[in-house]
Parts: structure tokens; C-alpha cells; sequence
């Protein structure tokens, strides 16, 4: 192994360190050209030569929004409506059987992205509670700032629409054509529901305020060690309300972790 090789790796390990430490993704060395990619980028914007130099700023946090920005450049964003629609099923049953409760409901959706789905919990929630009577609130974290951005807007191409049903997007989305572009913006009604939050799931205590009735972390667990999402998985625990549901991806599970819930259904598990 040449010098050069090694003092890539070198760097490479340094790097994997620092995205641990600042968000707790695990990342996996098939990654790490994407991400240096990636951050390429940003040394770039800063007319910055080395990726040492770079990866200097960003461990010792000298520039704070930098370092935010760093975080959105290695966030992964795949997410779409009603992706994992089961879970929306039994939302909605589960939400049916709230509506006699007479009080509010708490929802934490703890991996947000760009809204896709802390939006369709809100539709779910309008379609089945009787808000009159069972008022919902909703919290909607990320990390990334930037896609938190775009959720607080809640404006989306057709494109992007497409799994929405269509009564349920004229109900919910306010269509606006710009030139040959269709965007669908969803409701002040539905936006109103919802409080967006930067949050890091890798930093304890969570800065929030339960118990939550329900708690969504969908598919961002993957990028965590097991130590991890054990963490995680407990502080969701102490934030749920005795009977609080929590609802993982369903290529997620929490085989080998130490927790006291009971599972309900594949990627579904209950405090009881």
C-alpha cells in the first residue's frame, strides 16, 4: 500500500469519526465516495484546497453553520407519501378507537425529511379523528435543515403527488401552475397541525416534551450501530404514553436490543 493510499484511508477513517460523532450514522466504506463527494462540494464554496482542512473546521465546530451544513450534505433524503401504506391502515383504525378518548392526541414523526410523511400522518389524522372533539398535535423532526425547509413550505411537484388519492389531494393541496411546472401546496389547515423541529436522534435527552400518543421513526435507524438505536428505541420508550405505539421501517427491526416493548405487527410495537 502506497503512502498516498494510506494517508487516504487515513483520512477516510477520520471521516466516518466525525459524521459518527455529529449525528450517529454508522457509514459504510461503499459510502464513503459519495460523501467525500459531497463534501467536496462544500470545501469548494468555501475555497478551501485540503480535505484535511475541511474535516479540521468541521471536529473542532469552529463554524457553527458550516457544520450544519456539513450535516445536510451527508443526510440521505429518500422518502415519498404514503410510502409503507399498512402502517397508514392501522393508523387510521388506531386513531378511529382515539376519537372516544375526548382528549388530545400527541404524534412524534422523529425522521421528517422533506414532509412527505408527517403530512400524510396529517391527512390520516384529519380523515379519521374528529378534530372538534380530539384535537391533534404533531411534531416533526430532522437533522437536516435543508429538507426542513421544504416541509415547513409543504409545496410539491406533480410528481411528487402522485401516490396522494385525488380526493384526498384536492381536500388537502392547493394546486398553483407556474409556466409549464404543477405544484400542489398542502393547506393552511394541514400545516397548522404540525410544529417543525431541527432534532438530532444521536443527542440525549431529546429536547421535547411527551408522553406522544404515537411515535414514527421510519427507515433512519438502518444508518445506526446497535448501541445506538437501542439508545434511541429507550428514549422513545420513556416518551410514550403507556399504550403509545412506535412505528419503524419495515427493513428495520430491534432484534438483539435490549427494550420493553411488545410487538403488535411486523415494524409496530406498543408500550404496555
Amino acid at each position: 500500500m502506497g503512502r498516498n493510499e494510506q494517508m487516504q484511508r487515513k483520512d477516510f477513517d477520520r471521516l466516518r469519526y466525525i459524521i459518527y460523532e455529529a449525528c450517529g450514522i454508522s457509514l459504510s466504506k461503499d459510502k464513503i465516495p459519495l460523501v467525500v463527494n459531497r463534501i467536496s462540494k462544500r470545501q469548494r464554496a468555501l475555497g478551501i484546497k485540503s480535505q484535511q482542512e475541511y474535516l479540521r473546521i468541521i471536529e473542532e465546530e469552529k463554524d457553527p453553520e458550516e457544520f450544519v451544513k456539513f450535516i445536510d450534505a451527508i443526510s440521505t433524503n429518500t422518502t415519498y407519501f404514503y410510502r409503507e401504506k399498512q402502517h397508514f391502515e392501522l393508523l387510521t383504525e388506531l386513531f378511529k378507537k382515539d376519537s372516544s378518548k375526548g382528549r388530545e392526541i400527541k404524534l412524534w414523526c422523529a425522521a421528517a425529511s422533506s414532509g412527505e410523511e408527517p403530512y400524510t400522518l396529517a391527512m390520516t389524522a384529519c380523515e379519521s379523528l374528529n378534530l372538534r372533539r380530539t384535537p391533534f398535535r404533531m411534531l416533526a423532526t430532522d437533522i437536516c435543515t435543508k429538507v426542513l425547509d421544504r416541509a415547513v413550505m409543504g409545496r410539491y411537484t406533480e410528481k411528487q403527488v402522485e401516490n396522494i388519492p385525488k380526493l384526498l389531494r384536492q381536500k388537502y393541496f392547493d394546486r398553483e401552475a407556474t409556466g409549464k411546472e404543477k405544484y400542489f401546496q398542502a393547506t393552511a389547515q394541514l400545516r397548522e397541525l404540525i410544529l417543525f423541529k431541527r432534532l438530532n436522534l444521536s443527542k440525549f435527552p431529546y429536547p421535547v416534551r411527551g408522553p406522544f400518543d404515537y411515535i414514527f421513526c421510519r427507515n433512519v435507524m438502518i444508518y445506526f450501530d446497535a448501541p445506538l438505536r437501542e439508545k434511541v428505541i429507550n428514549a422513545f420508550y420513556s416518551l410514550l404514553r403507556r399504550g403509545g405505539y412506535l412505528f419503524i421501517g419495515h427493513s428495520e427491526n430491534l432484534l438483539g436490543l435490549q427494550h420493553s416493548f411488545k410487538g403488535v405487527q411486523a415494524s409496530v410495537f406498543r408500550k404496555d
